[in-house]
């Protein structure tokens, strides 16, 4: 089942006078929305007591939750410290996402640094394989999903990210097409230019992982070193739109779960997807 949902709180969820991630659920549902993201990004872990109000209300209300492990993880990194802190985060966000109740752990893969790309991959295979090792011998049923990213000097191109998918049953990809449109300078526009994407992603990694692939939905303003700030379905001048997007998910018949990160409207453009989504069927 297609799942649609924000990366945390908007606005709007203040503005009704809403103050505990725990209402969420409920509020997410009445929107018609089943899918939420919960933000480790700054290295603050869920809490047990915050996790045990918030789980039974995501599973009342039918909401899939995943989580985004933090920025400070680098497998591109060779030094000690770097190795271990990875390891800690990523054991961190998983135990977070096992008290939520999800399956999904959204992560950055690393960054370039001074490197070149083929070192720093090289690294990354080095690195993250040894995480890999040890997470299989702790863990089932979860899976880490490695994000593309915006910037050219971050790890995590469409084709690094599909690469590193095969490494494990146990990863998914992150395709996040505000991203990949910044690194591609804008040149998602049809639906073709989506399908083909997600077609080569079928193809390298096969249609069971594509058909579960995590999404991640916004606008996003971009320079000549990519990205630059997230916007809203507002903007005129960023893309991508979600429509020719939607076409090609449909057409492939996909079922991802599609996460908004819009800059503080992320529920109203989640529900402005699933509505679209909806015309298609």
């Amino acid at each position: 089942m297609i799942r649609f949902g924000p990366s945390g709180n908007s606005e709007a969820f203040y503005a009704e006078g809403f103050k505990e991630t725990a209402q969420a659920p409920a509020w997410l549902h009445e929107k018609g929305l089943n899918a939420f993201e919960y933000a480790f990004t700054l290295g603050q872990f869920v809490s047990d007591k915050t996790a045990g109000k918030i789980a039974p209300e995501a599973k009342k209300y039918d909401i899939e939750i995943s989580v985004h492990a933090p920025f400070y993880i680098n497998f591109a990194n060779n030094s000690e410290t770097s190795c271990e802190n990875n390891f800690k985060f990523m054991f961190n966000s998983i135990e977070g996402l096992k008290k939520l109740g999800g399956r999904h752990c959204v992560l950055h893969i690393g960054s370039q640094m001074k490197m070149s790309r083929e070192e720093a991959f090289a690294n990354i295979k080095k690195n993250f394989n040894e995480f890999l090792r040890e997470f299989e011998k702790k863990e089932s049923g979860i899976f880490l999903c490695p994000e593309t990213m915006g910037k050219y000097t971050q790890m995590g191109t469409v084709d690094e990210i599909f690469e590193i998918c095969t490494w494990s049953d146990w990863l998914i990809p992150t395709l996040d097409f505000g991203h990949i449109n910044c690194v591609m300078q804008g040149a998602l526009k049809s639906k073709d230019d989506f399908k083909a994407i997600l077609q080569k992603g079928i193809d390298k990694i096969g249609f069971e992982k594509m058909k579960d692939v995590h999404i991640h939905f916004s606008k996003i303003m971009y320079g000549a070193k990519g990205e630059l700030k997230h916007l809203t379905f507002d903007d005129e001048e960023f893309g991508p739109e979600p429509l020719p997007f939607l076409e090609a998910v449909h057409e492939l018949k996909l079922e991802p779960v599609i996460i908004s990160e819009s800059a503080g409207t992320q529920a109203k453009d989640a529900k402005i997807m699933r509505e679209l989504y909806l015309t298609l069927k």
